[in-house]
């Protein structure tokens, strides 16, 4: 959809380049950005975006938990054991190490975390953070990467967005830490009324300072691109997903969470609901303060006209 008064330049790349590259340098204008990553930096008040309530990434994370099916049985197995992550911070860690200490009561201090690349060596977290003196982390073996790790034995689990490749091959030992992920999340849905949010929408600050309107007229776009796509999803004469199975799962979710499941507005008591994932983010260890719903989005994304 068209952004009111924007010309775009459109870049389709990863996540991981896209984040790299805005916290790093604030090379983007307008870009997808991690979620408590920019909790991180709004927390210490130098985070070069500005945030617009824009979900443009909700997941669970049962299925972001790899363990070795030969040590770990349950989740009260991975206490004292070795867990890796590519970054501490990442958005689906924080969600994942919620699930672990809320309903099963593993804490981040209970876990010793190995960092690094999981296909790559030498990966290091995006921006600075400070962990609580309890936590253990240390950096993986020079030129290891966390996916041959696990596949040897060397950790006992990995937490993150990507699948190991050691999982794709089907390695014998490697599988999910929940059997049924998708029968666990809906618990998880069902109790707590979250569906987690991964990744939010942000705009240049010193771009907003000279383009106010900037932050309404992007969410407006990325609305009625929702608003379009979850139209689209639910025509099932002809698939836009190339699986099976695409009705079935669309009325379990519909059922379990309402039509408009993936939430994207700028309503104030909406935006106030969201704020599970920002506090989860401090109780984490990834941030030094609660944030509000005030300081992580543009007051005009807060209102709309109305007819």
């Amino acid at each position: 959809m068209q952004i009111d008064g924007v010309a775009p330049v459109v870049m389709n790349l990863s996540p991981e380049e896209i984040f790299f590259r805005a916290f790093r340098a604030a090379e983007f204008d307008i870009c997808e950005l991690s979620l408590s990553s920019f909790c991180v930096k709004t927390a210490a008040g130098n985070c070069p975006y500005v945030g617009v309530p824009a979900f443009l990434s909700r997941a669970f994370r049962h299925t972001a938990i790899y363990v070795r099916t030969d040590r770990i049985k349950a989740p009260a197995d991975l206490k004292d054991r070795r867990v890796g992550v590519s970054e501490y911070q990442l958005t689906a860690n924080v969600w994942a190490r919620a699930l672990l200490e809320d309903d099963f009561g593993v804490k981040p201090s209970d876990i010793h975390w190995v960092r690094g690349g999981l296909e790559e060596p030498g990966r290091l977290e995006k921006i600075p953070i400070v962990l609580p003196p309890d936590v253990r982390l240390e950096d993986a073996p020079v030129g290891a990467t966390l996916s041959s790790m696990l596949a040897e034995g060397a950790i006992d689990a990995f937490i993150g967005p990507r699948v190991p490749s050691c999982f794709e091959r089907g390695h014998p030992n490697v599988g999910w830490l929940f059997a049924d992920p998708i029968a666990a999340a809906s618990d998880y849905y069902a109790r707590t009324g979250i569906f987690p949010i991964m990744h939010i929408l942000g705009v240049r600050r010193s771009l907003v300072d000279q383009h106010p309107w900037l932050p309404a007229a992007a969410f407006k776009a990325f609305e009625r691109a929702k608003s379009v796509a979850l139209v689209r999803l639910g025509d099932t004469s002809a698939t836009k997903v190339t699986m099976p199975f695409v009705e079935e799962q669309l009325k379990h979710v519909r059922d379990l969470m309402g039509p408009d499941y993936s939430v994207l507005t700028a309503l104030r008591p909406i935006a106030k609901r969201s704020t599970p994932s920002c506090a989860i983010t401090m109780r984490k260890g990834c941030r030094p303060r609660r944030l509000a719903v005030d300081e992580l989005f543009h007051p005009t994304t807060f209102e709309a006209f109305k007819l």
